[in-house]
């Protein structure tokens, strides 16, 4: 894999250059506060893992864990660095942080899986807590995951402590909103996208790379509203359908093939071909680097929303501005899910039970005040992208909280 986190040091560089930073306030951006590596003995396999707190001077760690075959140090640093950034812009308490564990979890029983995720616990919980660092569920982790790993907690600790980690079943005091939460808020999001473009309607296409959680959840709340999705893919394959596709029968399909790969309603097309359609927007639910310097060139959509963490790396990023593609960054763009998160947060911590439609309105008007501040940034301030305009703002909140805690000079 490329080396992520090179992108995210030049990323850092480019805003030095911008915001005049002195070495100190870069060499804070730069460097994680805590990094833990553990290794997990597993009947009879050993798989590495990683916990990393990126930054903690606005409140504790919060961040995902993933379970993949290429899960190392490098991504999860920079999957903790752009939490941190995430946090900072949406304005909740929280720092930034990430785990991972290395290994393929669609090969494994759920008994493994289930000892994998109690045995992550048993090597980081010291670290982790409601005020501490706060995990969720990332790439081929869910709401059962989350659940061993708070059974195993509390085991350990030996009382309750529900606000430890997020995105569990309701039932053990999880939040109705979180399943869909992230493509929820994506398509917040995209509506403002099209409110603030000229060139962009509810008949604009659209393209999704990427059918998991997130990119199932975006397409269900598209066709619900009557947008037209007219390619969709998923790491095996995809399907083409000018006239738009159903997602709704996708997501069936999906769900009882475990791919979309081969259905019938449309033209075949791999992920390559899905990134260079001619369409209006192209949503981007991966992994990380899908676009590259190598394939930059080729996309041919005006905007596209970042709902994957990276998916465009730095000479990706450079040869898409030049062509004119408005990319809304994911710090901004995928952020639903950490706000619902803080909202199940917050009800665990405080005992009070929200109602599902004021946390739906408090979701709306969070994204929508983060996307405000982005765009009006962005558009004000001159030769700027909107990365770049998010990145400004959550920096700035980051250095200023550490200066105020006499981190900085």
């Amino acid at each position: 894999m490329t080396n992520i986190f090179n992108g995210v040091i030049d990323r850092i560089k480019t805003i030095q250059t911008l915001m005049n930073l002195t070495d100190q306030e870069v060499k804070i951006l730069s460097q994680p506060k805590k990094i833990k590596h553990a290794k997990l003995e597993v009947d009879g396999e050993t798989l590495s893992a990683w916990r990393i707190v990126y930054n903690d001077a606005l409140g504790p760690g919060k961040g995902g864990i993933r379970y993949h075959t290429e899960v190392s140090e490098d991504e999860v640093k920079s999957l903790a660095f752009w939490m941190s950034l995430k946090t900072a812009l949406v304005g909740l308490p929280y720092g930034g942080a990430k785990g991972g564990v290395k290994f393929n979890p669609e090969e494994k029983t759920t008994e493994f899986l289930q000892k994998v995720s109690r045995a992550y616990i048993k090597a980081f919980y010291n670290d982790l807590g409601q005020n501490k660092d706060i995990p969720a569920p990332d790439l081929a982790t869910n709401t059962q995951t989350m659940a061993w790993m708070l059974d195993e907690y509390e085991k350990i600790v030996g009382y309750h402590e529900s606000a430890m980690i997020t995105g569990k079943p309701v039932e053990l005091n999880g939040c109705n909103l979180r399943q869909d939460a992230t493509g929820h808020g994506g398509f917040i999001i995209l509506r403002e996208l099209i409110d603030h473009s000229q060139d962009l309607n509810k008949q604009s296409t659209i393209a999704i790379q990427g059918f998991g959680n997130v990119g199932s959840a975006m397409a269900k709340f598209l066709f619900n509203s009557g947008y037209k999705v007219i390619a969709v893919s998923d790491k095996e394959g995809g399907t083409l359908n000018k006239n738009g596709v159903n997602t709704k029968n996708l997501i069936l399909y999906a769900n009882s093939h475990k791919t979309i790969k081969n259905f019938a309603n449309g033209k075949p097309i791999d992920n390559q071909e899905l990134l260079t359609l001619n369409v209006d927007i192209l949503i981007l639910a991966a992994m990380e680097n899908q676009i590259t310097k190598e394939n930059a060139k080729n996309v041919k959509a005006k905007y596209i929303i970042e709902l994957a963490n990276g998916p465009i790396d730095p000479e990706g990023d450079e040869t898409l501005n030049q062509n004119g593609i408005v990319v809304v960054p994911d710090i901004l763009a995928n952020a639903g899910g950490v706000i619902v998160s803080y909202f199940e947060w917050v009800q665990n911590k405080t005992g009070n039970i929200f109602e599902s439609e004021y946390l739906e309105k408090r979701l709306h008007q969070m994204m929508e005040k983060a996307w405000h501040k982005v765009y009006e940034l962005y558009k004000n301030k001159d030769n700027i992208d909107m990365r770049t305009a998010a990145y400004l703002i959550a920096i700035k909140k980051i250095l200023e909280a550490e200066k105020l805690r006499g981190n900085l000079d």
